[in-house]
């Protein structure tokens, strides 16, 4: 079996800069797809944290003038795999978040950060970079959208392109005016090119022109053909269906293992599962609840956003306080959201605690403390919160949609018949049937030796990558056999 060579692009790649599960994703995919015979390099913006990891890093070849400055690859390998800087300090010399100002809004020139980004992947594929000429492009959501636009009207090495959508509600829109200053010629403003509703779809324009599009989970993937999924590509997306694919995502199995994890207070396995209940008194205490084993802990762990129905949760929250329950939330986002938790932590204190921001070793924590997670998203592409929550015998109660639907068993009554289960799913994401999901979920904690089980059922799913790996390997081998025909 040859080896295949991949470039993927990608805004952010944990452990050097992470907003969100993307990076986790482009972090951990590359270790997977090596066992499957693909060489990755990855291509990531030059951010102060990203050149401070890498600052004795090689400089592989430099542009006089990117987009307003000058700019230099810098070759290095970092979380295992190989990966290129690129270090243009007038686009990514920044503090803070990846992409928001101090005052909390886009970037005005992230239309240029990240048309930089995708034109130096284009470069690199077209080889120009000596040494790094790719078989293929993977390019990951909006910020690497317009890599297949370059490949295709700039570049005359046309080799295989792939398009992740991590996310299709982040689709990067641009006036039609920055054509030319993004690089891009008249004739690639087209219905099938980067044209969208008149303007400039960072994102639409590589699910045009990718030879294969893949989101992240199968549910997901037949979702954005409807119209209540497809944020408007719905069309888009049902003329390619050819060419979708639904991988589900993995988790990388070293980082999140409650065997061997330093971030938590005790250790334990599937076959020592009793030491888990240490790592509940330590959450409980941090989040200022009573201290009590008995009493069944739910948690929220990631973003306050309207998508990830966090508002569901508080609407459902006398309901939840009613079961004897307590809860923990340990994120940020909406500010309305943020508030109305701390109000809560305020309201029913010892039962409700809330840590706004986030902080992975506290994530870790609750992960081996909190009895069930709560995940009640109005649309999930992937999901990696639950992954690590089956891995760490957290019980997830979820809606049944995207990859919360593709990733773990209902513990209805035929489940538990047949010894299955590996959480709580609910439909449609609402306040009132979340409450039904909270009760079932208090019914099952109420008899020890059933969730035991149930625990078991979780910690042994298989989520890491392994599968998901050999899926991206094998859609690899089959665009490059295609395009070799």
């Amino acid at each position: 079996m040859s080896t295949i060579k991949a470039l993927a692009i990608a805004s952010e790649m944990f452990p050097f800069v992470k907003t969100g599960g993307l990076a986790d994703v482009v972090g951990a995919l590359p270790q997977a797809l090596a066992n499957e015979g693909v060489e990755t390099v990855t291509l990531i913006p030059g951010y102060p944290s990203v050149v401070h990891a890498h600052d004795t890093a090689a400089q592989v070849h430099t542009f006089n003038n990117l987009f307003g400055g000058p700019a230099r690859l810098l070759g290095t390998r970092g979380a295992g795999t190989a990966v290129l800087v690129l270090d243009a300090p007038h686009l990514y010399g920044r503090p803070g978040n990846p992409y928001l100002g101090p005052d909390g809004k886009d970037w005005p020139d992230n239309a240029q950060r990240f048309a930089a980004l995708a034109w130096v992947a284009a470069q690199i594929a077209d080889g120009a970079v000596s040494g790094h000429a790719p078989d293929l492009l993977h390019a990951h959501d909006w910020q690497a959208g317009l890599a297949p636009a370059f490949v295709r009207f700039s570049g005359s090495r046309r080799i295989g392109t792939v398009v992740t959508v991590h996310n299709l509600a982040f689709q990067g829109v641009f006036p039609r005016t920055l054509l030319q200053p993004l690089g891009l010629p008249p004739e690639a403003f087209t219905l099938d090119g980067v044209e969208y509703y008149g303007m400039i779809g960072f994102l639409k324009a590589g699910l045009a022109l990718a030879d294969r599009i893949t989101t992240v989970s199968p549910t997901y993937a037949a979702e954005i053909r409807t119209p209540e999924g497809g944020m408007g590509l719905d069309g888009l997306l049902r003329a390619r269906a050819h060419a979708l694919h639904g991988i589900l995502n993995g988790i990388d199995e070293a980082v999140w293992n409650p065997a061997t994890d330093p971030m938590i207070a005790m250790r334990y396995s599937d076959a020592l599962l009793p030491h888990r209940a240490a790592n509940k008194s330590i959450v409980q205490e941090r989040f200022g609840l009573v201290a009590s084993p008995t009493t069944l802990l739910f948690g929220i762990i990631g973003r306050l956003t309207t998508q990830k129905g966090p508002d569901l949760v508080l609407d459902a929250l006398e309901a939840l306080l009613g079961l004897g329950a307590q809860l923990a939330v340990l994120g940020s986002g909406d500010s309305d959201l943020e508030r109305r938790f701390a109000a809560a932590a305020a309201r029913h204190a010892g039962r409700v605690g809330c840590v706004i921001g986030y902080d992975e070793g506290l994530a870790h924590q609750m992960q081996a403390g909190i009895d069930a997670l709560l995940v009640p998203s109005r649309f999930e592409p992937g999901g990696l919160t639950q992954l690590c929550a089956l891995r760490y015998g957290a019980l997830p109660v979820v809606a049944r949609v995207g990859g919360l639907a593709d990733t773990l068993i209902d513990a209805n009554e035929a489940a538990l018949a047949a010894g299955t289960g590996t959480g709580i799913q609910f439909t449609p994401p609402s306040s009132e049937m979340l409450q039904i999901a909270l009760e079932r979920t208090a019914q099952l904690w109420r008899q020890p030796a059933l969730w035991r089980r149930l625990q078991h059922n979780a910690m042994r799913c298989d989520v890491s990558w392994r599968r998901p790996a050999a899926h991206y390997a094998a859609l690899y081998r089959e665009l490059l056999a295609e395009r070799a025909a």
